[in-house]
């Protein structure tokens, strides 16, 4: 099953699924709507025409549907909160503006908004699209994108760019397998013989078969919840998100997979990327 790898990291990124006004959460991975979004940006698909319909002829966005995400959580990160003030020490025709047109009054006049964010985090994610009806013609045109964007990519908000480090193959025969037994993972050298690596999906992990095959026994942190991160449509004030299950698994690595950090992670990457017994990519 061919698709592409992406990796995802930087100072910081958020992915929020249920953020309203004053408070803006993150969930722990990239969700399905922040990534469908990426790519439709890089793509040049206006939020005017981020709809998925049923009943009408496909379109490029409706297409993206068909795309499949397997996160594997390289660094969970650390989670920041920043707190936010907006309209404060302002004078009063300059303070934040009130739904009925005018301002908000003496004493009322700050906003208080919290935003939170994963900090340092690294989320390397294998992209297929098993049931489109052409998969490698939807996943190549997508990775083209993501490596000329037509806007530029950025984290779930657009004050959290992405590292240097991302698309990290535009091809792959099985970029699934290669997470877990390829890439190298973006944390620490151990001196352990392995270490316990958690991944995310948008369908089933089935043993050691199917799309999402990993090897050793299950694990007891196996297990499915549910996120309102699948886009219906992303108009600017007109925002419609589906509910889906979300499956996470956690399971022991190679040790040896481990990069470091730096130099020394970039250095492992690109000897992956550019061994003989892969297929030549591009990485970016």
């Amino acid at each position: 099953m061919t698709g592409f790898l992406l990796q995802v990291g930087g100072p910081l990124q958020s992915w929020g699924e249920h953020s309203a006004f004053n408070d803006r959460d993150t969930v722990a991975h990239p969700t399905r709507s922040g990534l469908i979004g990426m790519i439709a940006s890089a793509l040049g698909i206006p939020r005017s025409e981020t709809l998925s319909s049923t009943d009408g002829p496909p379109t490029l966005f409706s297409s993206l549907g068909h795309l499949r995400f397997t996160v594997r959580h390289d660094r969970p990160g650390t989670r920041l909160r920043d707190f936010h003030t907006v309209g404060g020490g302002l004078p009063a025709h300059r303070t934040a503006p009130t739904a009925k047109g005018g301002r908000r009054g003496p004493g009322r006049t700050t906003i208080v908004s919290h935003r939170h964010y994963l900090s340092d985090a690294v989320f390397t994610i294998a992209i297929t699209a098993p049931h489109a009806p052409d998969p490698d013609e939807l996943t190549e045109r997508c990775a083209a994108a993501l490596a000329a964007p037509h806007w530029p990519p950025y984290l779930g908000r657009r004050s959290c760019p992405p590292s240097a480090v991302f698309l990290l193959a535009a091809r792959r025969d099985d970029p699934v397998g290669d997470l877990y037994a390829g890439i190298p993972l973006a944390r620490p050298r151990t001196s352990s013989n392995s270490v316990q690596v958690r991944f995310t999906s948008d369908t089933p992990f089935n043993g050691t078969t199917g799309a999402n095959s990993v090897a050793g026994p299950p694990s007891t942190r196996d297990a499915v919840t549910l996120l309102n991160d699948d886009p219906v449509r992303l108009a600017p004030h007109d925002r419609v998100y589906r509910t889906r299950p979300s499956y996470s698994t956690t399971r022991p690595l190679p040790a040896d997979l481990c990069g470091g950090y730096g130099p020394d992670y970039l250095d492992a990457l690109l000897a992956y990327l550019q061994s003989p017994t892969t297929p030549q990519d591009d990485p970016r």
